[in-house]
Order: C-alpha cells, then sequence, then structure tokens
C-alpha cells in the first residue's frame, strides 16, 4: 500500500508540526517523570525512554509520507527546547539524529509498510540513534557489562512497547475517530495495514 502522493504537501506540515507540538509538551513533561522514575534503579527509567520517539512514529502512520519521521521528531525536540528542556540544546541533537534513524527504517521498507513490525524497528532505530548520542556524550560507556545489558534491554524495550505497540494502537483510534480524514482518507487497507 502507498501513499497517494510522494511530496508533502502544506496539509502534511502543518499536521506534522501540530502532532510535534503536542509531543513537545508532552516530552517537557516527561523530562521530570523520567528523573523520578530513575530512583526505582535497575535502569527502570530507561523503560519510559522511548516516548522521545514516539512523534516520528505517530506522524509517519498519520501522514505516511517521506520524511515526516524526521519532521516530526526535530519539531517536537525543537519545542521541547523552546519550552525550557533541562537538558538545553542537546534536546535537538538528538531530535535530529533520533529522527534520522527512524526515517531510515520507514526508507528501508519505500514508505509502504505501516504495521506494528516496521514503527516498532523505526523505534529500534531511534534507540540506536539516542545511543549513539550517549556513548558521544560520554553518558553510559563507564557502566559494567551486566548493567549495560540491562540498560539496553530496558531502553529498546521500551521503545518498542511505546513508539512501536503504543503509537500503532494510538494512530487506530485517531483513524476510527474519523480526524485523519481532514488530510488523508482512511481506507479499509488502511486498518488492515495496521492490524498486520
Amino acid at each position: 500500500m502507498g501513499t497517494t502522493s510522494k511530496g508533502l504537501k502544506l496539509a502534511d506540515i502543518l499536521t506534522t508540526i501540530v502532532i510535534a507540538v503536542v509531543f513537545g509538551v508532552i516530552y517537557k513533561v516527561w523530562g521530570p517523570l523520567y528523573e523520578v522514575v530513575k530512583v526505582f534503579g535497575f535502569h527502570a527509567d530507561q523503560l519510559i525512554y522511548g516516548m522521545w520517539f514516539i512523534a516520528s512514529s505517530l506522524a509517519y502512520l498519520l501522514i505516511r509520507k517521506p520524511g515526516v519521521a524526521l519532521l516530526a521528531e526535530i519539531a517536537a525536540s525543537s519545542g521541547e527546547l523552546v519550552m525550557g528542556s533541562q537538558w538545553g540544546l542537546e534536546v535537538l541533537i538528538y531530535g535530529v539524529v533520533q529522527g534520522l534513524f527512524a526515517e531510515l527504517v520507514f526508507a528501508a521498507f519505500r514508505y509502504r509498510r505501516f504495521d506494528v513490525f516496521v514503527v516498532s524497528l523505526s523505534a529500534v532505530g531511534a534507540t540506536v540513534g539516542s545511543l549513539i548520542m550517549d556513548f558521544y556524550k560520554g553518558y553510559i560507556e563507564a557502566l559494567a557489562p551486566w548493567n549495560m545489558a540491562l540498560f539496553l534491554l530496558a531502553r529498546f524495550v521500551g521503545a518498542v512497547l511505546i513508539s512501536g505497540v503504543f503509537a500503532v494502537s494510538l494512530a487506530k483510534a485517531l483513524e476510527k475517530t474519523g480526524v485523519t480524514q481532514m488530510w488523508r482518507p482512511a481506507s479499509k487497507e488502511d486498518y488492515d495495514a495496521l492490524n498486520r
């Protein structure tokens, strides 16, 4: 199943920006929650890290065009930055890298698959991007091997559950409300693609 047109239209860009602004606010709120969850130890905070990738997943599921995942992640991280992110300009850099890695997964499937498997792979891609940034920034390389394994497992599992499975569920719910009809009429094929 393909998209109706490959290029982004103004409505696509504006819809992506609206999605990103909503998630920029969520990201801003998620930061303090992430810090609270850290106190439980065992990298429990990494289980919720996947929320920072969901803008790219949801925008792609709803708009279904090349470039949307990257645009959404950059716009969401920009929104978080503008609202006073506790991590400063770093969130924008992370947003670019995470969005790029998510976009590469969608491109690998030629922007024709919109199912849980592909969206979960994009969450894995965004996770890889975040880990590259973490290693570059020097956040995690000192972890003991067993601790690193726990850290990685928690981040990957959280990303797949939040930015993969949950993003698809959210897209299905939005499709059922009819709100997506404004920019992309849903067909039976669209619903079937989400159920694969």
